[in-house]
């Protein structure tokens, strides 16, 4: 069993996917396998494309497993990053979105710093390159985590909604510019990072429930990566780091109707997960 078990959730995105396994390659980590969940037609499947192909070839030939599935119907995100969740056993689980492109040492400082701070998940935020030249230093109030990482118990009353904003743009890259000194790792308190780059320790994962809650969504949903970071968050703990050395390659997006949003669950969630607590106990 590899220590990470990388979990990647693709939809029409056959270049996108391509350039994340090509990302994986290079990392300098290397006790990883790989599992995709591709809900594409049938008509407009891609696993047995050439560029799909030859990078899964390449990871197969330097040791790593790659498992692909091709999951129907479609019943939203939360759904597929469950079933994903579900093929896994390795002790940590790296979700990755098909439109990102890594660094080599990504992997590597995200595994040491989970390791350390034994918390809920690290996050790395996708940067766009294309707003390189647009410097937002009003969106760039950054809380540093200068001990451990620790549990904030909020609710929904009181998320901190505001630390989304400097991972906005290309806020992490100045803000790496500022921050980042020496091969040092920054270490940051988040609302949530989004689910291009998150890794998570599978058991506290699991503890809050996973993605669990997709029956309780329509199929065109958003922001459950979100609710699932909240609920890590206040139980565990989590936290950004810098650099990110994440970039997004700006492709359209593939969830056009976000009216339904998961977090608007985040306070039935808690409920769940505190009334199953005290229950454990009794």
């Amino acid at each position: 069993m590899a220590l990470v078990d990388v979990l990647i959730p693709t939809y029409h995105r056959k270049t996108g996917l391509a350039m994340v396994l090509t990302s994986l390659l290079g990392q300098t980590f290397s006790d990883f396998n790989v599992i995709v969940s591709d809900q594409t037609h049938e008509e407009d499947y891609y696993f047995d494309s050439i560029e799909i192909q030859t990078a899964v070839r390449a990871l197969r030939w330097h040791g790593h497993e790659v498992t692909l599935h091709h999951h129907l119907p479609r019943r939203g995100l939360a759904e597929q990053r469950q079933f994903l969740l579900e093929q896994s056993c390795a002790p940590y689980v790296h979700f990755l979105d098909d439109d990102v492109l890594l660094e080599p040492e990504v992997m590597q400082r995200m595994v040491s710093v989970l390791q350390h701070e034994r918390c809920g998940f690290v996050g790395c935020a996708a940067t766009g390159l294309g707003y390189l030249d647009d410097v937002r230093p009003h969106q760039q109030h950054i809380e540093l985590w200068e001990g451990p990482v620790i549990p904030e118990p909020f609710d929904e009353n009181s998320i901190p909604w505001q630390r989304h904003l400097i991972n906005n743009a290309a806020n992490p890259l100045h803000l790496e510019q500022k921050l980042v000194r020496n091969g040092r790792v920054v270490r940051y308190k988040v609302a949530w990072v989004g689910g291009a780059n998150v890794l998570y320790d599978r058991a506290k994962l699991l503890d809050v429930g996973g993605f669990s809650f997709w029956k309780k969504l329509p199929p065109e949903h958003a922001g459950e990566e979100v609710v699932v970071q909240f609920l890590l968050l206040r139980t565990y703990g989590g936290c950004g780091i810098l650099p990110s050395g994440t970039y997004h390659l700006g492709l359209p997006t593939t969830i056009e109707d976000r009216r339904s949003n998961a977090t608007s669950l985040f306070g039935e969630l808690i409920r769940e997960y505190e009334k199953g607590k005290r229950e454990h106990i009794l």
